[in-house]
């Protein structure tokens, strides 16, 4: 079985090891990786990658049009060999890790507590700073551990999820979270979703759906440990690079709707030992080595250069300043739900729908 993971990224070369590592512990066994104008060597490590057999890398260089970053790769990810070869395939992040609870962590022994599934959607569990000033050479999945609880109730970006999916030809195209482009109407019919719960999905999920049901827990069997944010300085130069699929920058706002630390979750440990014996693998090649640690050297020189800037200043401040995000109650996030109903029933001219509750 081919398992493929498809990311986009641009200057995260200090992560990059950890992540292909923990992937392969978690048995995807393929991987497509799209760079665009990288400054701290990540193009050349994922180069170095290519060459050991590890991964396929297609630099992203552009013109982009209106389509924008990432949508322009996930057109070249649609019509490239490593998609057409492969049985799933799950578009990710490099913030973005999968913590299989059943079996032994791994993709195979989730679709085999889900025989019947043709779609798993993971729904994030979104993991705060933590308090984490200074960005660390050392594992993103080790470091954060306080994150949002199980069950949230707002914003409904708490509830998004990235879509596991046979690649059978169903739809025609992948996307930033669930495939796009039907491409069979009548295999649509069978095609079944599952959630992490073991729960057949249907309706909207199959068409068109981006998040999770709220007030309902949905990690039994998986979870997509979903890290947004890291250090204060990482979230530095996180705002200054700006959004891969939008021109809007990134401020207190994105912080604050994901910094949770209500809660403590150790279940990523179960891939410590496996994920660290493959990132040591990695890191025995000199010149993989050298790429990364020059990769971090980047990083911390590129922080002290934005605090040049007094708006870099401000934000840094700020983010020291701000305590963790409340989760909002049942009842609270039921109201958030329902004006949210009224304004896209203004917006569209459609009537009012009461949204389902916790």
């Amino acid at each position: 079985m081919r398992v493929l993971a498809i990311l986009c990224v641009r200057n995260e070369g200090a992560f990059l090891l950890e992540w292909l590592a923990h992937y392969r512990a978690a048995g995807f066994t393929d991987f497509l990786v799209f760079s665009n104008d990288c400054q701290d060597g990540t193009d050349a490590m994922l180069d170095r990658l290519q060459g050991m057999g590890q991964l396929a890398h297609v630099r992203n260089g552009g013109p982009y049009g209106t389509e924008g970053i990432q949508f322009t790769a996930l057109k070249m990810a649609d019509k490239h060999p490593q998609m057409k070869s492969a049985d799933w395939v799950l578009v990710a992040d490099i913030d973005e890790f999968p913590c299989i609870k059943t079996g032994d962590g791994t993709v195979a022994a989730l679709l085999a507590a889900l025989p019947q599934a043709d779609a798993v959607t993971l729904t994030w569990r979104l993991f705060g700073n933590g308090g984490a000033v200074a960005f660390e050479d050392r594992p993103v999945t080790e470091q954060f551990t306080r994150c949002a609880p199980e069950v949230i109730h707002w914003p409904w970006r708490a509830v998004m999820f990235k879509t596991l999916y046979r690649n059978d030809g169903t739809y025609g195209k992948c996307g930033v979270h669930r495939p796009r482009s039907i491409r069979d109407k009548a295999r649509l019919e069978t095609f079944r979703w599952f959630d992490c719960e073991g729960r057949e999905l249907g309706g909207d999920f199959k068409t068109k759906r981006l998040f999770s049901d709220y007030g309902r827990p949905n990690t039994q069997l998986a979870q997509l440990n979903h890290y947004p944010l890291g250090a204060m300085e990482s979230y530095v130069l996180k705002a200054d690079r700006g959004r891969v699929n939008r021109q809007a920058g990134l401020g207190m706002d994105y912080w604050v709707e994901r910094n949770y630390a209500a809660c403590e979750d150790h279940a990523i440990d179960r891939y410590a030992a496996r994920r660290g014996t493959l990132q040591a693998g990695l890191m025995a090649d000199a010149e993989l080595a050298r790429l990364h640690r020059a990769s971090v050297d980047w990083r911390k020189a590129r922080f002290r250069e934005l605090m040049l800037a007094e708006e870099n200043r401000a934000l840094f401040a700020r983010l020291m300043m701000t305590p963790p995000a409340r989760p909002l109650t049942a009842a609270e996030g039921a109201e958030m739900r329902r004006y949210a109903m009224l304004g896209l029933a203004a917006e569209g001219g459609r009537p009012p729908a009461t949204p389902p509750g916790p």
